[in-house]
């Protein structure tokens, strides 16, 4: 059976970017960086994504490209025993696919809300309260299913669906084409707006202005190299899929490089465009700007929803926003969920049209877990663990096997071969060496702080159970569907 592949090399590098660019862009990256120095973080950072973004980037498109396959064929393929690596990447993949989905959800149901600002004057009271609805649930004890969150999650499912069902170049490549031109396009017009309102300046200097004593924290730099690997999509199983789908003669190092500069600037701008409306929002209601902020999933839905009532013109700006907020989700969705249906494809000998069928129904039916009334704290648990201790695992040992296991020379000069441009042998310092050490001591901490102190107040037997258990069910799978495959 032929490989499908890309059009053209924009639709690639657009595709590649759309999974790059999420959520996670636009409310993670700017808290990131108030965090953790301002201005000084941009130095990590771009030591992060210099040492670590570009040469796995690069690493993961040759291996890609070189071998053919989703994860799973293309780590057998470099040898057989590290099959199990591929599916637990491939399961990492399916997990956040399921609960990313109800953030889209979120971000639909306020795009609807937000023409006429139905979330009212308390933004925060009414996002937990009324539209989450959380009662005294825990992560395991649920509650009922919310259907006014349910309706727009099958709509974020139908239309990642469509996307992956259709194929590459079909689906996903003409997706792709629509829905990241005109992220940047709706991003560009709210900062053309929002940079002028009285107010915003203070909150781009609050973000831009360098506190370089930060620099010399080992967290900051742990909390830049984090948010690289975060945000550019590596080490679980989506690069080597879309890369398998490129043209012989494509330019590797060429198309890692952009896809990785341009989802990196992207962060910068959201970082513009979301501390632009925290100044206005401090001026207006005469607070500090610290005091405005909050992490995560509140700045999306709490933040913003408050900063559109006090718009002018919010009819316009606020249905902008979270137009954007669904687009960006929708193309990292696209990307996670042809990950795993590339993966099942591979190794089952599938039509893409039964395995996209098959993918997304059970992904739908699972998914339903989040749209209930512990799903906001069913999501926050799955979600710390699968990003913070999984993928960061996979990530390290990809970096090993790659570096020290197989000879990542062989990778070097067969990218090298198809460039325009060759890369030296700092590719193999990076890959062998910087980012396997500050990977091993993120981890490490992670691990030590999880184990000791718990996460998010959590009882020991849900973090058990839903983080540490789903973590070793995901291995032991991935495991058992290596040991088959050799017997096979």
């Amino acid at each position: 059976m032929k490989r499908e592949q890309w059009g053209s090399r924009a639709g690639f590098i657009l595709a590649a970017v759309g999974s790059a660019i999420g959520l996670g862009n636009i409310w993670r990256f700017p808290y990131m960086a108030y965090e953790n120095g301002g201005g000084a973080f941009f130095i990590p950072y771009l030591f992060a994504m210099l040492t670590a973004g570009i040469p796995f980037m690069i690493m993961e498109f040759g291996m890609g490209h070189k071998y053919r396959g989703s994860a799973p064929k293309t780590l057998s393929k470099i040898n057989a025993k590290y099959e199990w690596l591929g599916w637990f990447q491939v399961m990492i993949a399916a997990v956040i696919a399921v609960y990313y989905v109800a953030v889209i959800g979120w971000a639909i149901s306020y795009l609807s809300m937000s023409f006429t600002q139905s979330w009212g004057t308390d933004t925060n009271a009414y996002f937990f309260n009324e539209y989450l609805q959380l009662g005294d649930n825990s992560p395991t004890k649920l509650g009922s299913i919310q259907w006014h969150i349910a309706i727009p999650m099958v709509i974020a499912w139908a239309i990642t669906f469509v996307a992956i069902f259709g194929g590459v170049k079909a689906g996903i490549e003409r997706a792709s084409k629509i829905m990241m031109p005109l992220l940047f396009i709706m991003v560009l017009a709210l900062i053309g707006r929002m940079v002028f309102l009285p107010g915003a300046l203070d909150g781009l200097n609050y973000l831009f202005q360098p506190d370089f004593s930060k620099t010399m924290d080992p967290k900051v730099w742990s909390a830049a190299y984090g948010q690289i690997f975060f945000t550019l999509s590596v080490g679980f199983a989506i690069m080597l899929a879309y890369s398998s789908y490129l043209p012989e003669k494509s330019d590797i190092n060429n198309n890692a490089v952009m896809t990785v500069l341009i989802n990196c600037g992207f962060s910068i701008v959201a970082g513009i465009l979301i501390f632009s409306i925290l100044g206005y929002m401090a001026q207006e209601q005469g607070k500090e700007l610290t005091e405005v902020v909050s992490a995560g999933v509140g700045l999306a839905f709490v933040t913003i929803p408050a900063a559109i009532n006090l718009l002018p013109a919010p009819y316009i700006l606020g249905p902008l926003f979270f137009f954007a907020l669904v687009v960006a989700g929708l193309s990292s969705h696209i990307s996670i969920l042809e990950a795993v249906t590339s993966a099942l494809i591979d190794k089952l000998n599938w039509s893409r049209k039964k395995a996209a069928s098959i993918v997304c129904g059970i992904g739908l039916v699972i998914s339903m877990a989040f749209a209930t009334n512990g799903g906001l704290l069913l999501l926050d648990l799955v979600d710390y663990f699968m990003n913070n201790i999984a993928l960061l695992a996979s990530c390290l040992i990809e970096l090993l096997i790659m570096g020290w296991l197989v000879k990542i020379s062989d990778i070097r000069s067969y990218v090298n071969k198809i460039s325009e441009f060759s890369i030296g042998v700092w590719f193999e310092i990076c890959i062998r060496f910087v980012s396997p050490v500050l990977l091993a001591i993120i981890i490490g901490t992670n691990i030590v702080n999880t184990v000791n102190d718990g996460y998010g107040g959590y009882a020991t037997s849900d973090l058990l159970m839903l983080g540490w258990g789903l973590v070793a069910a995901m291995l032991f799978v991935g495991i058992i569907i290596n040991k088959s495959s050799k017997e096979a």
